[in-house]
């Protein structure tokens, strides 16, 4: 095994990648491959397609992965961040040998301990108890190694009085309790997280950040870890990668790996904004609304007084008419917090080409900092689901002052947003 800085090599990635076939489901049956091929030639719609599926894109592929190449070394506790779709859950899949590079070489040394969603792993008709002791038996454990541990699993996962209960009644909350306890207490070198224990409530959250951090540091096992939580990422991580499109494009320390993420094609001036250079995240499909280009009328920079009004001027490509759209703006803070959500009121669009449209938002309810924006076009159905059009996350960034009133505002004790004053009721 080699060694770097006195540390052995955990996993090493060279010229990754994983591509993926847009419509296409794995494993399907001789007849329905007949059927699909039959379908093809005679130029009719292919009966196995999934509902709703765009008979366009069938067949199309896309670099989930794109050339990862990577090495991490034991005791490490690695971050990986980037927005949707950047192959974040990619790439633990491949490293959980859940499935294969399309090419490249994965080396890991070491068993490998995983949890990358509520329930993987876990048989539903076995309890609790005998999910740990399958778990343990996958990872290579005997029994007498699983019994000296369950106790202090079962202690961690809070959920003692459930333990011999079928999992299949655990609620996803008690699930994540579980599969955590299990994948950070089993003999394991390597301990793998996505970004499940958002279904946790807070305290065991916290939690489970310090065993984690006692995993790397004093037990020596490399940790990798994804998140959206960048408070997270601070505390736990020694090292940190930004994922853009499959591609890995920092490695570093948490701090300027995050600071790279949210200003990722986002110009620190930039009012005009072409918006075809950004990464849209509907992937080429054709909704019939695409975002060209984004004007901060009456700006030279993007810097706003909490009392002004915010001028948004868009130039979308409309391919089909469209009925009730809405634009959403939302509002992240420095650690990619979400500050808050604006809506439009809806619009329809009649006619094709390219169109104009304008929003105001004000700013009145905002204190100072810099503020990262999400934008996108939608339309909420009757039900209440939403259809997307378009979304770019990161498109721009705002940088708020305070002239008159609350000069002192601390964003860190108060937060982005002042609440309505309050009235006074007397007698």
């Amino acid at each position: 095994m080699e060694q770097t800085e006195n540390r052995p090599v955990a996993i090493r990635l060279t010229g990754v990648k994983k591509q993926y076939q847009l419509g296409r489901r794995g494993a399907t049956t001789l007849q329905s491959d007949l059927q699909s091929w039959w379908a093809r030639i005679r130029g009719r719609e292919d009966p196995n397609l999934r509902i709703g599926v765009d008979q366009r894109l069938v067949g199309q592929t896309f670099w989930a992965l794109n050339g990862i190449d990577l090495t991490v070394y034991q005791g490490q506790a690695v971050g990986i961040i980037g927005g949707n779709g950047a192959g974040k859950s990619t790439m633990l899949k491949l490293l959980s040998r859940i499935t294969a590079p399309t090419q490249g070489e994965i080396e890991i040394n070491g068993r490998i301990s995983s949890m990358l969603e509520v329930g993987t792993g876990f048989h539903g008709l076995m309890t609790g108890r005998e999910n740990i002791y399958l778990n343990g038996a996958i990872l290579g454990m005997t029994k007498g190694e699983i019994d000296e541990k369950i106790e202090d699993i079962i202690s961690f996962s809070e959920i003692g009085e459930f333990i011999d209960t079928p999992v299949k009644r655990y609620s996803s909350g008690m699930f994540v309790k579980l599969a955590f306890s299990v994948s950070a207490h089993l003999s394991s070198e390597i301990l793998i997280m996505d970004e499940v224990l958002a279904v946790g409530d807070m305290a065991f959250q916290s939690k489970c950040i310090d065993r984690m951090r006692k995993a790397a540091a004093e037990e020596g096992r490399t940790v990798l870890y994804v998140s959206h939580n960048m408070s997270t990422i601070r505390s736990l991580c020694d090292r940190c990668i930004v994922l853009d499109q499959g591609r890995v494009i920092f490695d570093g320390s948490p701090e300027e790996a995050i600071s790279v993420y949210l200003n990722r094609g986002v110009e620190k001036n930039e009012v005009d904004i072409d918006l075809t250079a950004k990464t849209h995240l509907n992937r080429g499909l054709d909704t019939g609304l695409t975002m060209c280009r984004l004007r901060l009328e009456d700006r030279v920079t993007p810097a706003y007084d909490t009392s002004e009004v915010m001028r948004l001027r868009f130039r979308v490509s409309i391919t089909k008419p469209l009925k009730n759209v809405r634009f959403r703006m939302i509002l992240r803070n420095s650690i990619d917090q979400s500050v808050g959500t604006a809506w439009s009121e809806p619009v329809d669009f009649d006619e094709t080409g390219e169109k104009v449209v304008s929003y105001r938002f004000p700013l009145n309810r905002l204190c100072r900092g810099t503020l990262y924006a999400s934008i996108g076009f939608f339309r909420i159905n009757e039900g209440g689901g939403i259809y997307r059009y378009d979304l770019i996350e990161n498109a721009f960034r705002v940088e708020l002052s305070t002239r008159t009133g609350f000069r002192n505002w601390n964003t860190n004790q108060c937060g982005y947003v002042r609440l309505p004053d309050m009235s006074v009721e007397r007698g």
